[in-house]
């Protein structure tokens, strides 16, 4: 362990400390909403993450599974996230969660009402032609 790490640290300090959220407010939200879960059970931001520990986070359509390998004095570049974490994300997860954002039922926020195509393909998507 490096000179001025601690033991452990709150998860929402160490989600936005290796860069899975941009802001420590964001990585706070989330754990509020239910999308960090360690054990079978949402955790709360200020839950104590340590070395060693399996993470379980939820953007959208994807889950990524973490372990913590080290906590990081502060934030970290994006060079260093590797020192500080395991992705253990299999490549089928992140196929799956690809396939759903292009999904003709997914459209970008702010885009208004589907055209005329957008909804032909999306009838022979479901299957109503």
């Amino acid at each position: 362990m490096n000179e001025g790490e601690d033991a452990s640290s709150r998860i929402d300090k160490w989600l936005w400390a290796v860069r899975l959220f941009k802001t420590r407010s964001l990585a706070t939200q989330a754990c509020r909403n239910g999308k960090v879960v360690c054990g079978d059970q949402a955790v709360k931001p200020s839950r104590e993450v340590n070395p060693g520990m399996q993470i379980l986070l939820r953007e959208g359509p994807l889950t990524r599974k973490l372990e913590v390998v080290a906590i990081p004095p502060s934030r970290v570049g994006a060079k260093l996230v590797h020192e500080y974490l395991i992705d253990h994300t299999t490549k089928e997860e992140f196929d799956k969660a690809k396939a759903a954002q292009e999904s003709p039922l997914v459209r970008p926020r702010g885009s208004g009402r589907p055209t005329k195509k957008e909804r032909r393909n999306l009838g022979t998507w479901l299957g109503w032609d």
